[in-house]
C-alpha cells in the first residue's frame, strides 16, 4: 500500500471523520445518505421490474439512436442510492449528449450476491431496447462497489453474448474480497471507506460464501480469464483502500489484451472527487473519464 501522504489540493482530509460501517451503524449510515441526496426533478423515473428502477437523463435535444451510459451508484454493496448519482449523471447526459440511466438496484445484507448484479443487467437489457437507443453504443460504469458492479456486469455480458458495451468505466472499484484478508493495511489509514467497513460490506454481499468459494461474477478480480471484456478506463487515488487491487486488475486486463487507460491520483482518497470536486486533482480525474466517454461512444464533445 502506497504512502498515505494526502495530495495539497484536497482540503478536506483534515476535517473528514473516519466513520466505520458495520451491523450496529447501518441503518444510520442509509439514514445520513439518504439525508443528504437532492434529487434532480428532471431524473425520469422507470420501473424496470419488480424491485428495479432506473432514474434516467436524456440530452436537451431529441436525437434517435442515441449511445448511453448505464451507471451504478457506489456504497459498499450495502448502502446508496440512485439518486445520490444526480448531479453526475445530468452533466453527462448534457455534455455528451446521451442517454444516462442510473440504476436503483437492491443492497445487500437483505439481497446479497447475485441480486444486485442482475439487477443491474436487467437494466441494461432494457436500455438497450430503448428505442432512442443505440444498443451498440453503450458505456457501463459505476464508482466503488458500482464499480465494481460495473466490472461484474461486463463479465456477464462477456458470458451472456446478447449486449457488448463499448466501455466500463471504472470509478475506484470495489473488485476483491481478499482485500479483506490483508495485514498490511493499517485501519486508520483511509478516508471514507475503511478496512472494516470493506469486511462488513464484502460480508454481506457475499453471504455465506464469504472466505469460501467466491464467484468470479461477485467478486470481479477473481476471475481467470478477463480477456474479450470492453475497453476500459479504471481510475483510483493512491490513498485509496482499493489501489492495489486496482492496480492489479488494471495490469491483468492489459495482460489479457484489453485496452485499459488507468487514471491514478497521488494523493487522494476513496470519492475525493465527489467530495472536492472543485479541486484541481478533481477536476482532472473527471475529465480523463469524460475523454474516455467521448472516445469510446463516438462522441464530438469535450468538457473544458
Amino acid at each position: 500500500m502506497p504512502s498515505q501522504q494526502f495530495h495539497p489540493d484536497l482540503r478536506a482530509t483534515r476535517f473528514l471523520p473516519r466513520i466505520t460501517v458495520g451491523p450496529r451503524s447501518l441503518r444510520l449510515a442509509r439514514l445520513l445518505v439518504a439525508a443528504g441526496v437532492r434529487p434532480r426533478p428532471d431524473a425520469v423515473v422507470v420501473p424496470v421490474e419488480p424491485g428495479v428502477s432506473v432514474r434516467v437523463f436524456r440530452p436537451a435535444k431529441d436525437q434517435s439512436r442515441t449511445p448511453a451510459l448505464l451507471w451504478m451508484h457506489g456504497g459498499g454493496y450495502v448502502v446508496g442510492l440512485a439518486a445520490q448519482e444526480d448531479p453526475f449523471c445530468r452533466r453527462i447526459a448534457d455534455q455528451l449528449d446521451i442517454v444516462v440511466a442510473s440504476v436503483e438496484y437492491r443492497v445487500a445484507p437483505e439481497y446479497p450476491f447475485p441480486t444486485p448484479l442482475h439487477d443491474c443487467y436487467a437494466a441494461l437489457s432494457w436500455l438497450a431496447g430503448q428505442p432512442d437507443v443505440d444498443p451498440q453504443r453503450i458505456a457501463i460504469g459505476g464508482a466503488s462497489s458500482g464499480g465494481g458492479l460495473a466490472a461484474a456486469l461486463a463479465l456477464l455480458a462477456k458470458e451472456r453474448g446478447e449486449i457488448q458495451p463499448v466501455l466500463q468505466l471504472l470509478t475506484y472499484p470495489m473488485l476483491d474480497d481478499r482485500t479483506t484478508t490483508r495485514l498490511d493495511i493499517d485501519q486508520r489509514s483511509h478516508l471514507i471507506w475503511s478496512a472494516k467497513s470493506n469486511r462488513f460490506g464484502w460480508r454481506s454481499y457475499l453471504g455465506p460464501a464469504y472466505g469460501g468459494d467466491v464467484s468470479p461474477l461477485a467478486a470481479p478480480a477473481r476471475s481467470d480469464d478477463l480477456s474479450g471484456l470492453p475497453p476500459t478506463w479504471l481510475g483510483v487515488g493512491t490513498c485509496d483502500l482499493f489501489h492495489d487491487e486496482n492496480l492489479a486488475y488494471a495490469k491483468r486486463l492489459e495482460q489479457a489484451g484489453v485496452d485499459c487507460t488507468l487514471h491514478v491520483t497521488p494523493g487522494a482518497y476513496h470519492g475525493f472527487n465527489v467530495i472536492e470536486p472543485k479541486a484541481p486533482v478533481s477536476r482532472a480525474f473527471s475529465q480523463s473519464q469524460i475523454t474516455a466517454l467521448a472516445r469510446a461512444l463516438n462522441s464530438d464533445e469535450t468538457v473544458g
